[in-house]
């Protein structure tokens, strides 16, 4: 037994030896893989604890980890040291993503940093930091959009092995300099980009930038830059390739510029050149882009510039260039035919037709002439591009047939040949531009059928525009479009009598036009349900009937003038404009106007409907509301308190069975434009505040109610004031002396035809008027701004006509007639040389 024991202990001991000896392996063993160095893992978890990480992207950044396995961190592969951090933040979602926060000078401990990217991230609250100037081994910092602020530290030019800088900033002048000297020190810099930077204390960009011995690429687009008053001579670099002075306030190139022999692109982009464009460009013979677009250049292009053999890219867009189209091609055809990939020369004042030498520019891939003057067809040549994908020649007055050799242009994605004169059929060989997607020939004189097989391979269509054509288009019940698209408008074909069954296909559909299109039927229940939410949709001027129960529509509904039935729809929360004019709605406003979530609703057009009851008092969830014309319904009760707080520009409430006075908060309304009131049974007296308060008016119309009391001297003040309406009313008393002072009916150079005010960002509402000229009553839309009227008939107003009326020498129309005036007609009234119809009747004058 004894010998027993004394052979296990060995045993047991040999056991534990080897436990023991597999746990030291596997520490080691572990330790082995992780490449990270501790001093530069410590130094990244300093710089994380700084910064604010909304997405928790920095979530693999923890205590004893391998840094180098980190998400945006990479090491050298043979020393393992941190030498690139990829921080930038995606750009969508950007709020969610972006890294804030302050930058830990932790990062000096990476010595062998060479790569930075913190761009696309929101350090609103700091400046760049002065110590990133001691990161000597970098190469690459990008700190683009970043959304830093203040001064650019100047020991940035320390960094002597910066070969790519990148400081763009999100809004103009985020970040400044006073000097770009320290750009100097950057002896490695290779591309460098500032735009946004204030830099209008940097006098010495031009001297700095221009002598740098390696830079080859410079951005300061948008910088404030302005001409150089010394115009000295540089000697210049031979290094730099690409130059973007874009956005600056230039009004002439520098001549520094030209002595930039080795430029290959130069971008002069909204710089408010002016003049001719210099000769100079043509000694830059390696010059492949060229981009003057958004000047005021004029004249024609200069010979020199035709003889520019590399040319790719040539924008001179939105300019005043006066020469003839064919000119212009025929002298780049010379030098540039093989070359050319882009020419852009929209809204110039160009001239003459396009010639065959067209279909010669075998590489051309875009071309843009729009918003010319060009004339007569489009060649037949234009087939022979093999290699175009864009082709705008919209608004010109280009006419004849579009060729059918349109069909041979593969590579074609964008066609638009929108508001020209072009007639005949629309050709059937669209349908083989497998490539199209977007398609645009609305506002010409194209009549006929169009089939299912002109889209029959228009598998990438996203974009269809042919509105104001003469086209038929019916096609077959089960037809299944090969297209999804994003953008259809239609309007002024014919589509009905059926609603076109093929939109039921349209899975992708935001903007929908098919006004006018003869359609005589229900609005289908799919597509009230299709699955896509609908951001515009037009169905006006047709003949759809029914009711409409509910619309999945985002912004825009126009419904107008059809004959739809019933109770008004109900409506997204999202909705901006709802027009429902012309139509045969009925019921009460309740539900719509006092629906608490309609908060963005800015337009609401229901006139000449059935409407009934009061007008709800509901108006003040409405704060961003400007439009509302509820006019020829039958609506009574008074006009809403709150209907004044939202401020409108129009307040059309003519011809219901309104009454009491005036509510005071309308005088909160000093936007409107427009008020209509006539028709109605309104009483008081009309308030002195509408002059003091609606000092923007320009119609206004209270004829044929209860007015009574003075004509309020108050009225003078509305300069604005073309349309005066107080007809047929028990208004008292003498004509306001001060009529003269009515600056807009003394004006008698009037330009703006229709009376407009602006909706959203970039659109425009135009005002519709109903007056009554001449005794009879019409409505005034696209020349409404030109009318001056005023009319103060069927009253009863005393004493004479005052002398000063005669000054109103804008005046197209002035009714007195049917009061109880006195004395003599002013003698000088005949100066009023614009006069169209003048009614004195019915008075006691002499």
């Amino acid at each position: 037994m004894v010998n027993a024991t004394m052979t296990t202990l060995p045993i047991s001991l040999f056991h534990f030896l080897l436990l023991i000896a597999a746990i030291c392996f596997t520490i080691c063993y572990a330790n082995s893989n992780v490449r990270c160095i501790h001093s530069e893992r410590e130094a990244l978890l300093k710089f994380k604890n700084d910064l604010i990480d909304p997405s928790n992207s920095l979530s693999s950044w923890v205590e004893g980890g391998d840094c180098c396995k980190w998400s945006g961190v990479v090491c050298h592969n043979s020393t393992d040291h941190v030498h690139q951090l990829y921080l930038a933040a995606p750009l969508s979602p950007y709020e969610q993503s972006a890294l804030g926060g302050k930058i830990n000078p932790s990062l000096l401990e990476l010595e062998h940093l060479s790569f930075l990217d913190l761009s696309n991230n929101n350090f609103s609250s700091i400046q760049i930091p002065k110590f990133l100037g001691m990161l000597g081994s970098l190469t690459y910092l990008n700190l683009s959009h970043a959304q830093f602020q203040g001064g650019i530290p100047h020991n940035l030019g320390n960094l002597t092995k910066l070969q790519y800088l990148d400081l763009r900033c999100n809004e103009r002048g985020d970040i400044k300099a006073t000097s770009l000297q320290w750009i100097s020190g950057l002896s490695s810099l290779r591309y460098l980009d500032l735009s946004g930077a204030d830099l209008s204390k940097a006098t010495n960009w031009l001297q700095v930038t221009f002598k740098h011995p390696s830079l080859v690429e410079l951005y300061l687009f948008n910088t404030d830059l302005e001409d150089d008053p010394s115009s000295i001579s540089v000697n210049s670099s031979k290094s730099l390739l690409v130059l973007n002075l874009s956005g600056n306030s230039l009004s002439s190139v520098s001549k520094s510029i030209f002595s930039l022999h080795g430029l290959v692109s130069i971008y002069l982009r909204s710089c408010s050149l002016e003049g001719p464009i210099p000769d100079y460009f043509g000694n830059m013979s390696f010059l492949e882009v060229l981009d003057l677009s958004l000047n005021h250049l004029n004249s024609s292009i200069p010979n020199s510039l035709y003889g520019l053999n590399h040319l790719r890219f040539l924008d001179l867009s939105y300019n005043e260039i006066e020469q003839d189209i064919s000119e212009i091609l025929q002298s780049l055809s010379r030098f540039c035919l093989g070359s050319l990939a882009s020419l852009n020369m929209e809204s110039n004042q160009l001239s003459g037709h396009l010639t065959d030498q067209l279909g010669q520019f075998k590489n051309l891939a875009y071309l843009s002439l729009a918003l010319n003057k060009i004339f007569g067809p489009i060649p037949v040549s234009i087939g022979e591009l093999s290699s175009l994908k864009f082709f705008d020649v919209s608004e010109n007055q280009l006419s004849g047939q579009i060729p059918l050799s349109i069909g041979e242009l593969s590579s074609l994605k964008f066609f638009d040949v929108t508001d020209n004169q072009l007639n005949g059929t629309f050709p059937l060989c669209f349908g083989q531009l497998e490539s199209l997607e977007i398609l645009q020939f609305g506002y010409n004189l194209l009549e006929g059928v169009v089939l299912e097989t002109h889209f029959s391979n228009l598998t990438r269509l996203t974009y269809l525009f042919g509105s104001q054509n003469m086209l038929r288009f019916q096609p077959n019940s089960s037809w299944i479009p090969p297209f999804q698209c994003r953008n259809i408008y239609l309007a002024h074909w014919h589509l009905g009598p059926k609603f076109p069954q093929w939109l039921k296909f349209q899975k992708k559909l935001s903007y929908l036009d098919i006004s006018e299109a003869g359609i005589s039927d229900f609005v289908p229940t799919w597509f009230l349900n299709l699955p896509t939410q609908i951001y515009y949709l037009n169905l006006s001027c047709n003949q759809l009937t029914g009711g409409i129960s509910y619309l999945n529509v985002t912004t825009t509904i126009d419904l107008s003038s059809n004959r739809f039935t019933g109770p008004l729809p109900r409506v997204l929360s999202t909705l901006v404009l709802l027009i429902l004019s012309n139509n045969s709605f009925s019921g009460s406003l309740f539900e719509l106007v006092c629906n608490s979530s309609l908060t963005g609703m800015s337009a609401l057009f229901i006139d000449n409907n059935l409407l009934i009851g009061e007008i709800p008092d509901c108006w003040k969830y409405w704060e961003y509301f400007a439009y509302l014309n509820l006019a020829n319904n039958n609506l009574t009760g008074k006009i809403p308190p709150s209907l004044g707080y939202t401020n409108p520009c129009l307040l059309n409430l003519r011809n219901n069975t309104m009454f009491g006075e005036l509510p005071s908060t309308l005088q909160n309304s000093s936007r409107l434009l427009m008020l209509d009131l006539s028709e109605n049974h309104i009483s008081g007296s009309v308030p002195a505040w509408i002059g003091d308060k609606l000092s923007k008016l320009v119609v206004l119309s209270l004829r044929s109610n209860n007015f009574d009391g003075h004509i309020p001297r108050k009225i003078c003040d509305l300069q604005f004031l073309q349309i005066l309406d107080l007809a047929h009313n028990n208004i008292s008393g003498v004509i306001p002396k001060c009529f003269n002072n009515l600056s807009a009916m003394v004006a008698t150079n009037k330009t703006n035809n229709k009376l407009s005010s602006s909706y959203l960002v970039d659109s425009l509402i135009y005002l519709k008027a109903l007056l009554v000229l001449k005794g009879r009553e019409d409505e005034y839309g696209t020349t409404l701004g030109l009318v001056t009227s005023l009319d103060l008939s069927a009253n009863r107003l005393r004493g004479e006509i005052p002398k000063e009326i005669s000054s109103l020498v804008g005046l197209l129309s002035l009714n007195f007639s049917g009061n109880l005036l006195t004395g003599n007609i002013p003698y000088n009234i005949g100066n009023m040389e614009l006069m169209e119809s003048l009614d004195l009747s019915m008075n006691r004058l002499n």
